[in-house]
Protein backbone atom coordinates (compact mmCIF):
# COMPACT_ATOMS: atom_id res chain seq x y z
CA UNK A 1 0.00 0.00 0.00
CA UNK A 2 1.52 3.30 -0.57
CA UNK A 3 2.22 5.53 1.74
CA UNK A 4 2.52 9.66 1.39
CA UNK A 5 4.67 11.89 3.56
CA UNK A 6 4.18 13.39 6.89
CA UNK A 7 5.93 16.21 7.80
CA UNK A 8 6.28 18.66 10.52
CA UNK A 9 8.00 22.38 10.65
CA UNK A 10 9.44 22.44 14.24
CA UNK A 11 8.85 26.34 15.07
CA UNK A 12 7.41 28.49 17.52
CA UNK A 13 4.55 30.44 16.87
CA UNK A 14 6.15 33.69 16.63
CA UNK A 15 8.70 32.90 13.93
CA UNK A 16 6.89 32.36 11.76
CA UNK A 17 7.78 34.69 8.32
CA UNK A 18 5.04 36.98 8.03
CA UNK A 19 5.50 37.78 12.03
CA UNK A 20 8.38 39.63 11.04
CA UNK A 21 7.44 42.98 11.57
CA UNK A 22 5.72 42.48 14.57
CA UNK A 23 8.25 39.72 16.44
CA UNK A 24 12.32 41.23 16.13
CA UNK A 25 14.52 37.88 16.09
CA UNK A 26 16.61 39.70 19.21
CA UNK A 27 13.14 39.24 20.95
CA UNK A 28 12.85 36.01 21.05
CA UNK A 29 14.47 34.64 23.91
CA UNK A 30 11.52 36.96 25.79
CA UNK A 31 9.03 34.98 23.79
CA UNK A 32 6.98 32.46 26.04
CA UNK A 33 7.75 28.95 24.28
CA UNK A 34 4.98 27.19 23.67
CA UNK A 35 5.93 24.30 20.61
CA UNK A 36 7.16 21.45 22.83
CA UNK A 37 3.41 20.48 23.99
CA UNK A 38 2.36 20.26 20.62
CA UNK A 39 5.02 18.46 19.33
CA UNK A 40 4.48 15.92 21.69
CA UNK A 41 1.06 16.05 20.65
CA UNK A 42 1.89 15.58 17.40
CA UNK A 43 4.03 12.37 18.61
CA UNK A 44 0.73 11.10 20.27
CA UNK A 45 -1.24 11.29 17.02
CA UNK A 46 1.27 9.76 14.90
CA UNK A 47 2.02 7.10 17.52
CA UNK A 48 -1.76 6.15 17.70
CA UNK A 49 -2.16 5.68 13.98
CA UNK A 50 0.81 3.71 13.30
CA UNK A 51 2.63 6.48 10.75
CA UNK A 52 6.13 7.49 10.69
CA UNK A 53 7.08 11.52 10.16
CA UNK A 54 9.98 13.70 9.01
CA UNK A 55 10.44 17.05 11.64
CA UNK A 56 11.97 19.77 9.87
CA UNK A 57 13.82 21.19 12.75
CA UNK A 58 14.89 24.54 12.81
CA UNK A 59 18.61 25.11 14.71
CA UNK A 60 17.46 28.02 17.11
CA UNK A 61 14.86 25.41 18.40
CA UNK A 62 17.22 22.34 18.59
CA UNK A 63 19.62 24.48 20.39
CA UNK A 64 17.40 25.42 23.31
CA UNK A 65 15.64 22.38 23.57
CA UNK A 66 17.85 19.03 22.61
CA UNK A 67 15.55 16.78 24.76
CA UNK A 68 12.81 17.36 22.64
CA UNK A 69 14.64 16.36 19.39
CA UNK A 70 16.30 13.38 20.90
CA UNK A 71 12.47 12.45 21.98
CA UNK A 72 11.14 13.05 18.32
CA UNK A 73 14.02 10.47 16.69
CA UNK A 74 13.68 8.04 19.73
CA UNK A 75 9.88 7.95 18.63
CA UNK A 76 10.86 6.20 15.07
CA UNK A 77 11.03 9.59 13.38
CA UNK A 78 13.14 11.43 11.02
CA UNK A 79 14.95 14.22 11.81
CA UNK A 80 15.98 16.99 8.95
CA UNK A 81 16.79 20.70 8.82
CA UNK A 82 14.56 23.80 8.42
CA UNK A 83 17.25 26.22 8.78
CA UNK A 84 18.35 27.93 11.81
CA UNK A 85 16.34 31.00 12.05
CA UNK A 86 13.29 30.95 9.78
CA UNK A 87 15.02 33.76 7.13
CA UNK A 88 13.72 33.49 4.08
CA UNK A 89 16.43 31.42 1.41
CA UNK A 90 15.52 34.26 -1.08
CA UNK A 91 16.33 37.12 1.53
CA UNK A 92 20.17 35.81 2.52
CA UNK A 93 23.30 36.00 0.74
CA UNK A 94 24.15 32.66 -0.57
CA UNK A 95 27.17 32.71 2.18
CA UNK A 96 24.57 33.35 4.60
CA UNK A 97 22.48 30.34 3.66
CA UNK A 98 25.70 28.19 3.88
CA UNK A 99 26.53 29.43 7.22
CA UNK A 100 22.80 28.95 8.57
CA UNK A 101 22.47 25.09 6.69
CA UNK A 102 26.18 24.15 7.92
CA UNK A 103 25.25 25.16 11.51
CA UNK A 104 21.43 23.84 11.71
CA UNK A 105 22.79 20.22 10.23
CA UNK A 106 26.24 20.18 12.66
CA UNK A 107 23.42 21.45 15.63
CA UNK A 108 20.83 17.94 14.76
CA UNK A 109 23.86 15.87 13.95
CA UNK A 110 24.90 16.17 17.21
CA UNK A 111 22.05 16.02 18.94
CA UNK A 112 20.78 12.69 17.91
CA UNK A 113 24.22 10.92 16.63
CA UNK A 114 22.62 10.39 13.34
CA UNK A 115 23.31 11.81 9.68
CA UNK A 116 20.60 15.03 8.87
CA UNK A 117 19.90 14.24 4.70
CA UNK A 118 16.95 16.28 4.32
CA UNK A 119 16.21 20.10 4.62
CA UNK A 120 13.24 22.22 3.92
CA UNK A 121 13.23 25.95 3.27
CA UNK A 122 10.87 28.57 5.52
CA UNK A 123 8.27 29.86 3.61
CA UNK A 124 9.10 27.35 0.77
CA UNK A 125 11.42 30.09 -0.40
CA UNK A 126 13.82 28.68 -2.44
CA UNK A 127 12.16 30.59 -5.61
CA UNK A 128 13.21 31.40 -9.15
CA UNK A 129 16.78 32.70 -8.98
CA UNK A 130 17.62 31.11 -5.92
CA UNK A 131 18.70 27.66 -7.77
CA UNK A 132 21.78 27.98 -6.08
CA UNK A 133 20.82 27.25 -3.02
CA UNK A 134 20.03 23.39 -3.98
CA UNK A 135 24.22 23.27 -4.98
CA UNK A 136 24.94 24.89 -1.15
CA UNK A 137 22.51 21.44 -0.06
CA UNK A 138 24.70 19.03 -2.26
CA UNK A 139 27.75 20.61 -1.10
CA UNK A 140 27.00 20.61 2.39
CA UNK A 141 25.93 16.93 2.89
CA UNK A 142 22.09 17.24 2.33
CA UNK A 143 20.89 14.22 -0.72
CA UNK A 144 16.94 15.77 -0.64
CA UNK A 145 15.31 19.25 -0.31
CA UNK A 146 11.29 19.57 0.37
CA UNK A 147 11.28 23.14 -0.81
CA UNK A 148 9.85 23.93 -3.99
CA UNK A 149 6.21 24.41 -4.13
CA UNK A 150 5.07 23.73 -7.90
CA UNK A 151 2.40 26.71 -7.55
CA UNK A 152 2.54 30.79 -7.85
CA UNK A 153 1.96 33.17 -5.06
CA UNK A 154 2.68 36.79 -5.04
CA UNK A 155 3.78 36.58 -1.43
CA UNK A 156 7.39 34.85 -2.25
CA UNK A 157 6.76 31.28 -2.62
CA UNK A 158 6.16 29.08 -5.42
CA UNK A 159 8.04 27.32 -7.99
CA UNK A 160 5.53 26.58 -10.90
CA UNK A 161 6.52 24.32 -13.69
CA UNK A 162 8.04 21.56 -11.45
CA UNK A 163 6.65 18.20 -11.16
CA UNK A 164 4.89 18.07 -8.29
CA UNK A 165 6.06 13.76 -8.07
CA UNK A 166 9.01 13.26 -5.87
CA UNK A 167 11.73 13.58 -8.81
CA UNK A 168 15.75 13.73 -9.02
CA UNK A 169 17.28 17.22 -9.89
CA UNK A 170 20.18 17.53 -11.89
CA UNK A 171 22.79 20.13 -10.51
CA UNK A 172 26.24 21.40 -11.20
CA UNK A 173 27.03 19.98 -7.96
CA UNK A 174 25.62 16.62 -8.33
CA UNK A 175 21.62 14.83 -7.75
CA UNK A 176 19.46 16.34 -5.11
CA UNK A 177 16.11 14.79 -5.04
CA UNK A 178 13.05 17.23 -4.53
CA UNK A 179 10.05 16.26 -2.58
CA UNK A 180 7.42 18.73 -3.57
CA UNK A 181 4.57 19.70 -1.21
CA UNK A 182 1.34 18.45 -2.48
CA UNK A 183 -1.03 20.55 -5.01
CA UNK A 184 -4.39 19.30 -6.52
CA UNK A 185 -4.56 19.91 -10.36
CA UNK A 186 -7.77 21.09 -11.65
CA UNK A 187 -8.97 23.20 -14.54
CA UNK A 188 -4.97 23.39 -15.37
CA UNK A 189 -4.81 25.46 -12.04
CA UNK A 190 -2.44 23.52 -9.40
CA UNK A 191 -3.55 24.31 -5.91
CA UNK A 192 -1.71 24.01 -2.92
CA UNK A 193 -3.16 21.02 -0.99
CA UNK A 194 -0.28 20.34 1.65
CA UNK A 195 -1.21 21.59 4.77
CA UNK A 196 -0.67 24.44 6.73
CA UNK A 197 -3.75 27.46 6.15
CA UNK A 198 -5.27 25.88 3.49
CA UNK A 199 -5.73 22.35 5.65
CA UNK A 200 -7.17 24.61 8.53
CA UNK A 201 -9.69 27.10 6.03
CA UNK A 202 -10.71 25.39 3.03
CA UNK A 203 -12.71 22.73 3.40
CA UNK A 204 -11.20 18.98 4.59
CA UNK A 205 -12.04 17.41 0.91
CA UNK A 206 -9.38 19.87 -0.58
CA UNK A 207 -6.76 17.86 0.84
CA UNK A 208 -8.41 14.25 0.61
CA UNK A 209 -8.61 15.05 -3.52
CA UNK A 210 -5.09 15.94 -3.18
CA UNK A 211 -4.01 12.55 -1.77
CA UNK A 212 -6.64 10.45 -3.83
CA UNK A 213 -5.22 12.18 -7.12
CA UNK A 214 -1.74 10.88 -5.89
CA UNK A 215 -2.71 7.60 -5.41
CA UNK A 216 -3.90 6.99 -8.65
CA UNK A 217 -0.93 8.34 -10.10
CA UNK A 218 0.87 5.79 -7.39
CA UNK A 219 3.04 8.63 -6.09
CA UNK A 220 3.14 9.39 -3.10
CA UNK A 221 1.84 12.76 -1.28
CA UNK A 222 3.65 15.08 1.24
CA UNK A 223 1.59 16.74 4.07
CA UNK A 224 3.42 19.48 6.40
CA UNK A 225 1.41 21.04 9.86
CA UNK A 226 3.42 23.51 12.23
CA UNK A 227 3.25 22.82 16.38
CA UNK A 228 1.41 26.05 16.53
CA UNK A 229 -1.18 25.24 14.17
CA UNK A 230 -2.59 22.75 17.09
CA UNK A 231 -2.88 25.58 19.71
CA UNK A 232 -5.71 27.67 19.78
CA UNK A 233 -4.69 29.19 22.53
CA UNK A 234 -1.42 31.11 21.64
CA UNK A 235 -1.11 34.22 22.30
CA UNK A 236 -2.31 36.57 19.91
CA UNK A 237 -0.11 38.95 18.33
CA UNK A 238 -0.78 42.18 16.54
CA UNK A 239 0.04 42.03 12.96
CA UNK A 240 -1.37 43.28 9.73
CA UNK A 241 -4.85 41.63 9.33
CA UNK A 242 -4.28 39.26 6.47
CA UNK A 243 -1.12 37.47 8.45
CA UNK A 244 -3.41 37.23 11.05
CA UNK A 245 -6.64 36.06 9.07
CA UNK A 246 -3.90 32.93 7.35
CA UNK A 247 -2.36 32.38 11.03
CA UNK A 248 -5.35 32.13 13.03
CA UNK A 249 -8.35 30.96 11.30
CA UNK A 250 -9.12 27.41 11.95
CA UNK A 251 -6.86 26.30 14.62
CA UNK A 252 -9.71 24.50 16.63
CA UNK A 253 -10.03 22.41 13.39
CA UNK A 254 -6.31 21.12 13.23
CA UNK A 255 -6.46 18.07 15.27
CA UNK A 256 -9.30 16.57 14.23
CA UNK A 257 -9.21 16.89 10.55
CA UNK A 258 -5.35 15.62 11.46
CA UNK A 259 -7.20 12.45 13.01
CA UNK A 260 -9.34 12.10 10.38
CA UNK A 261 -6.45 12.78 7.72
CA UNK A 262 -4.41 9.59 9.49
CA UNK A 263 -7.30 7.48 9.18
CA UNK A 264 -7.93 8.16 5.83
CA UNK A 265 -4.24 7.88 4.74
CA UNK A 266 -0.78 5.79 5.34
CA UNK A 267 2.15 8.29 6.21
CA UNK A 268 6.09 7.76 6.75
CA UNK A 269 8.92 9.58 6.97
CA UNK A 270 10.46 11.24 3.73
CA UNK A 271 13.72 9.22 3.76
CA UNK A 272 11.87 5.89 2.96
CA UNK A 273 10.53 7.71 -0.53
CA UNK A 274 14.26 9.17 -1.45
CA UNK A 275 15.34 5.86 -0.50
CA UNK A 276 13.65 4.06 -3.21
CA UNK A 277 13.72 6.66 -6.35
Amino acid sequence: MLHHHFSVDVEEYFQVSAFESAVARADWDRMQPRAARYVIRILELLNESGARGTFFVLGWVAHRYPGLIREIAAAGHEIASHGWDHRRVNAQTPTQFRESVRRTRRELQDITGASVRGFRAPSYSITPGCEWALDALLEEGHTYDSSLFPVWRPDGYGYRGISPDPHWLCRPAGRLAEIPPTTLRRAGVSFPAAGGAYFRIFPYALVHAAFDDCERRDMPGTFYVHPWELDPTQPRLRVPWHAALRHYTGLHRTEPRLRRLLRDFRFTAIEDTVGRL
